[in-house]
Parts: C-alpha cells; structure tokens; sequence
C-alpha cells in the first residue's frame, strides 16, 4: 500500500509543482503537500485495501476530480494544512486516479480554450 500511495502523491505533486499559478513554490512546500496527500490517503485507504482482491473497494480508493463539482476532500485539506488554497492547485478540470493495489493509473482532460 505504501509504494502505491506514495506514487500517487507524487503524481498529484508534480501536477501541482507545473501549474503556472504555483511555478515558483518552494520545494520544502511541496514536499510538505505531499506528506500530507500521504498521510491522508493511507488514513483513508487503510481499512480499504486488499492485495488478493485489488477491485474490492476500488470506488473507495478513486480520486475523482470533475469541473462542475466539489473539491477532492483529501487534495483540499491536503492543501489547506500546508497553506495553498485548493483553486491555486489548478488541477485538470476532469481528473480519475485510482489507487490499488500493485496499481495507479489516471485518467484526465485538460480543457484548453483555442482563440483565431
């Protein structure tokens, strides 16, 4: 669970540590975003993980990120204890990451505006 956890943690960071809005941000806050992503997502994944049978619970382990909805609760508060806002993150506006076990895959869009 671990490998796997902290996988997924470092890919959320590096999306955050690219967005033009947070270029610039120190790596000592970055990596401190991503202790806590960690920390987070095994409290959550704990009682939720089962190597033998890695699709029970999946749902449970999906981060999903959607335009038109609420924040992850996790990547939210995740940023909100290291001092980001969460609409600084600019995350993909459609975003699915799964974690299981011996596993992380994503999905996601990036909605770009074309101007003539």
């Amino acid at each position: 669970m671990k490998e796997e956890i902290e996988a997924a943690a470092l890919f959320i960071t590096q999306l955050v540590s690219q967005s033009s809005q947070l270029a610039n941000l120190p790596e000592d806050r970055l990596q401190t975003f991503k202790r806590h992503l960690i920390r987070l997502f095994e409290e959550r994944f704990h009682n939720h993980w089962f190597p033998d049978r890695p699709q029970r619970g999946q749902g449970f382990r999906c981060i999903r990120l959607n335009g038109g909805s609420r924040p992850d609760p996790l990547i939210q508060k995740a940023a909100l204890e290291t001092g980001l806002e969460y609409c600084d993150l600019r995350l993909p506006v459609e975003f699915t990451m799964w974690v299981d076990p011996r596993e992380v895959s994503c999905r996601w869009e990036i909605h770009v505006q074309i101007t003539s």
